[in-house]
């Protein structure tokens, strides 16, 4: 494998064509792995606001910033405020989401799997045309039977997922959704950007990640009938694995903050049908950048801490007399059904 350097490896310049806006809190362990693997692809600058952070996360933001990957900002919040909703709304006001020609609102566990050939977002957009929006369908991965923490990459460990077309629930089919920053859009929203007039959503032209166009006034935040996934996936790591899952409860939701991710969530999200390693070629192409952004002497440090405290977490939620029952149950449920996993191949 290739070795790489920051020294060699250019920055993204501010305000580059195609960003990615998110929201993180206590994601430290996570963070390089997804900027490593998005720069990959074609993604060329990140927006990422921080709340609340004690495990480092938005110290190796803006360690980030000062590398010149993304530009951090705070996204301080009250009780009861949604995060993500008051991030994307600062978003509309950042001088990189305003020169952008591609934006998307994606998180940390989410990575686009191109397919059909492709490797690039150049690639995508050449195969489905001329569009103003492109959505691509969540796959929902679980954690595979993993228990414990580990520091190795995502995309490595958890390769049991759902079914390509028989989806395990409703939930197993949320959108996230590319966009053009062509002023056909009003709005930002976690899944998908908001349409201005009537007049103005008629003229969209948005496709699914097959190139196939949808009516405007028919797209929610879940793939719709005949949804083509020919080009692209977007793999969920929604839960990681069970000992990682307890932090995610701990920390909350980004997007329905009063909602508490316990069973119900565990059920739906946790799906371990098929296997899927589609991905990996895509993630073996990033390793060197990740390599080198943790190679920062800055980076490395904040991201073998945020580690650490990560590990402290478990320890202390696993001492949590309240939290006895619920850990018991995830133990017992760490896969969704039992017997022979099927491979698949796209």
């Amino acid at each position: 494998m290739t070795e790489v350097s920051l020294d060699t490896l250019s920055a993204p310049a501010p305000g580059a064509d195609r960003i990615i806006m998110t929201t993180m809190k206590n994601e430290g362990p996570f963070l390089l792995e997804w900027v490593a693997y998005n720069l990959t692809i074609g993604f060329t600058g990140f927006v990422i606001f921080t709340n609340d952070c004690d495990d480092g996360t938005d110290l190796m933001a803006q360690r980030l910033e000062e590398l010149g990957y993304c530009s951090h900002r705070p996204n301080p919040i009250r009780a009861g405020d949604n995060p993500q909703h008051k991030a994307l709304l600062r978003a509309r006001t950042h001088p990189w989401v305003q020169r952008a020609d591609w934006l998307i609102c994606m998180d940390v566990d989410e990575f686009i799997n191109l397919r059909g050939g492709c490797r690039t977002l150049d690639d995508l957009l050449d195969r489905v045309g001329d569009v103003d929006a492109v959505s691509f369908a969540w796959k929902l991965f679980g954690c595979g039977g993993v228990e414990c923490f580990e520091d190795i990459p995502v995309t490595d460990q958890f390769i049991l997922c759902d079914e390509e077309e028989d989806f395990a629930n409703g939930r197993a089919i949320g959108l996230k959704t590319l966009f053009r920053n062509n002023g056909h859009f009003q709005r930002f929203a976690p899944h998908r950007p908001r349409t201005g007039s009537k007049e103005t959503a008629s003229a969209i032209r948005w496709s699914d990640s097959g190139g196939t166009l949808h009516p405007v006034d028919q797209i929610g935040w879940r793939a719709w009938k005949g949804f083509s996934h020919e080009y692209a996936r977007l793999h969920h790591y929604s839960v990681r694995s069970l000992e990682s899952f307890l932090v995610k409860r701990d920390r909350g939701r980004t997007n329905h903050i009063g909602r508490d991710q316990a069973e119900h969530y565990w059920s739906d999200m946790n799906v371990n049908r098929v296997r899927d390693d589609t991905i990996l070629h895509h993630a073996k192409r990033a390793a060197p950048i990740r390599n080198a952004l943790q190679a920062d002497p800055v980076l490395g440090e904040l991201h073998e801490r945020a580690c650490g405290w990560h590990r402290a977490k478990i320890a202390e939620l696993k001492e949590r007399p309240e939290w006895a029952d619920f850990r018991g149950w995830l133990t017992k449920n760490k896969l969704e059904k039992k017997g022979p996993i099927k491979q698949r191949d796209y």
